[in-house]
């Protein structure tokens, strides 16, 4: 008699009783669901997996597509190993690194002895097409981790050798397509023939992989020239690069030697380096009057403000803070999201006239009243203060609209100077797994909405979609209107979270949607070894997240 299990369906509330070791695909054809751009992986008890995955036990399943964040990812690292085989197919001896998240793609260094031509891309996009529409089963494959590492040895793959000898697993899984084998952060699809929209360009001197919209799978995402951004991100890999400190695998190592301390000490120096860069630039353009600071959550803008007025202290420079929460309207007057409530984070939540005509009003030399927004009674009020601007003072306003055009429309632009800061991740977890700069800022906000904020991992985690939203409508539109770019992101950073993140996280019930998320997160800190704060200087960014500043917030 065949043994069964059951298996209950949360896409139809449906329970299934299938033989003992079908898999996700087994139950999804039982199940008969009809999801217009079908499974690419699934939740098995809250936990992500992908469609190969063999039931032994009763278990919970959630079936996810492409319109989901997890399985958007599972598509893209499928989408990647597609291109890494079409290019290992054509090029043999080339060297190929998926860098970078930019222009709503995915920027990959490619070096193949010579510069890269657009037949070259041709030849990529066809050989990957041919993949795709060969439909190809991608194999997961578990060994142990010596075997694997040997093999990846073998096989020239030093960025998975140093990752794998140093995460301390006894066993591995590894994928293999056709003839080629590589290692993948996450699941996969079952076979190629479901990436059916991509599309590679050259972009630079490199390749740019276009992946499909997570809101019409059926068409790629909108291309957005991100010239800036691509330029930090390939700034900090040159100097990875140069520094032997691409990889995490190569950081375990560097730690493993006992480099804490000057891993600390370089990283915190280039970032001070920019800030003195961007103050120097403020300090040369004499008619500036105006900071804009912006950037996306956790990004560490208000200890970058604070380490910039410094430095502009230094210069001469007198920098005066103003708050935008001061320039609310009347909460009666206040714009409400499609959901009803409240949107504070809008743009039309402020009252731009009047904040317009009290910078002008500054800009002309005269004396204002600043206002003060009283959260409690929801009405703004005549504060008290007064300021006029001063020889050689400079107004610093740090705020999520910063870099939008409309916020200061009625300030002409020789007074202003934009900032756009952002944690942008550079160290790769190995040549062809990149870390989501999402992930960076996720985990710092874990961290500081519960050592100051008294929410938990799970609170935080349920609000970060509707965070991201916000994002993507008010600030990631008007990145490239910066005029400086910071990378607020510190190479030792996620080695220093793991340890105050991972029993955060650890909290989250297994019995919540939210549990797969945590889950994930907590699998990707303990790829780095860990690392204590006790050296990490009082001024560091990181400080706002871990605790320990000088600053006060």
């Amino acid at each position: 008699m065949v043994q069964e299990i059951k298996i209950r369906c949360k896409n139809n509330k449906k329970t299934l009783q299938l033989p003992i070791g079908s898999t996700l695909w087994d139950a999804y054809h039982a199940l008969n669901l009809q999801m217009p751009y079908g499974p690419v992986s699934a939740k098995v008890n809250n936990k992500v997996e992908g469609l190969h995955y063999r039931f032994y036990n009763d278990k919970d399943v959630e079936f996810l597509d492409v319109t989901s964040s997890s399985g958007m990812r599972t598509y893209t690292r499928s989408l990647f190993f597609v291109l890494v085989k079409a290019v290992k197919d054509l090029f043999p001896e080339c060297v190929l690194r998926i860098e970078t998240p930019v222009s709503r793609g995915y920027y990959c260094d490619l070096r193949i002895g010579r510069p890269i031509e657009e037949d070259d891309v041709t030849a990529i996009w066809r050989r990957m097409r041919e993949i795709v529409d060969a439909d190809i089963p991608f194999h997961r494959i578990q060994s142990p981790t010596e075997d694997a590492i040997e093999m990846f040895r073998r096989q020239g793959m030093t960025s998975k050798v140093r990752l794998l000898e140093s995460y301390g697993a006894i066993y591995t899984h590894y994928y293999q397509l056709d003839q080629t084998v590589d290692y993948f952060y996450g699941s996969l699809l079952t076979s190629t023939g479901g990436l059916k929209v991509f599309d590679v360009m050259k972009y630079y001197d490199g390749l740019l992989l276009r992946i499909p919209s997570r809101k019409n799978p059926e068409k790629l995402e909108e291309m957005v020239h991100q010239e800036k951004m691509l330029e930090i991100f390939r700034e900090h890999h040159r100097w990875q690069e140069i520094v032997g400190l691409g990889t995490v695998g190569d950081f375990n190592k560097a730690c493993q030697e006992g480099r804490t301390t000057e891993l600390i000490n370089v990283a915190e120096a280039l970032q001070e380096k920019k800030i003195v860069r961007i103050a120097d630039e403020i300090q040369s353009r004499r008619n500036l009057k105006l900071i804009l600071i912006a950037g996306p959550s956790s990004s560490g803008k208000t200890t970058f403000s604070k380490r910039l007025s410094i430095q502009l202290m230094a210069n001469g420079i007198k920098p005066y803070p103003i708050s935008l929460d001061d320039y609310f309207l009347d909460r009666e007057h206040t714009p409400r999201d499609e959901h009803g409530e409240y949107d504070f984070e809008s743009l039309y939540a402020l009252d731009l006239p009047f904040f317009n005509s009290q910078l002008q009003a500054l800009l002309a030399g005269e004396e204002v009243e600043l206002p003060h927004f009283n959260f409690q009674t929801g009405v703004r009020e005549k504060s008290g203060k007064k300021l006029r601007l001063e020889d050689h003072m400079i107004l610093i306003l740090e705020g999520i609209h910063g870099l939008n055009p409309e916020l200061t429309a009625q300030i002409e632009e020789q007074y202003k100077y934009r900032i756009y800061v952002s944690a942008m991740t550079t160290i790769l977890l190995d040549a062809h797994n990149y870390i989501p700069t999402t992930d960076n800022r996720l985990l710092r906000r874990i961290i500081r909405d519960y050592k100051y904020r008294g929410y938990s991992a799970l609170d935080t985690i349920r609000r970060w979609p509707s965070v991201r939203e916000g994002e993507d409508k008010w600030i990631f539109p008007y990145q490239e209107e910066a005029d400086a770019m910071f990378n607020s992101a510190l190479l030792f950073e996620l080695a220093v979270i793991r340890n105050q993140a991972l029993p955060i996280l650890e909290r989250v019930p297994e019995n919540v949607p939210e549990y797969s998320e945590a889950y994930r997160l907590r699998k990707f800190l303990r790829y780095f070894v860990p690392m204590a704060d006790d050296e990490i200087p009082p001024t560091s960014l990181l400080r706002e997240f871990v605790g320990g500043s000088s600053f006060h917030y």
